[in-house]
């Protein structure tokens, strides 16, 4: 009987994790207003210091509070143009074509773009 028990559990968590995996490859962003939003809708931004199709984040500590990365998570997988790149803190983020993207705090509601032109180094992303 303990075996069954086990066989019956063993299936379920790969049906779990298989399912999971599934789920998660996903294009991260969507098109709205001609820029690139999150799934909530709220706009997307890119940095003009990122290194140029690096893939590297170079917005973090008090930057990444205020421009929060798109966070990518566990089982994400690259899809076309987007990639998960590592970020200096470890946590995984999505990048567009090389270029991390990130959210801006200042924006309340969908289809806000306060952050675009911030210190003239913020853009919104554009597909």
């Amino acid at each position: 009987m303990r075996l069954i028990h086990s066989l019956l559990a063993a299936g379920f968590g790969l049906t779990l994790m298989a399912g999971a995996a599934q789920a998660d490859h996903h294009t991260p962003a969507k098109v709205a207003g001609g820029v690139l939003t999150n799934a909530a809708g709220m706009t997307l931004y890119v940095f003009d210091k990122d290194p140029a199709g690096a893939g590297k984040s170079t917005c973090n500590g008090d930057c990444a509070v205020k421009w929060p990365p798109l966070k990518a998570g566990a089982f994400d997988r690259d899809a076309g143009d987007y990639k998960v790149i590592v970020r200096d803190d470890n946590d995984r983020q999505w990048a567009y074509k090389g270029k991390p993207l990130y959210l801006w705090f200042k924006d309340q509601k969908p289809g806000d773009m306060t952050g675009d032109g911030v210190n003239n180094v913020w853009r919104t992303a554009k597909p």
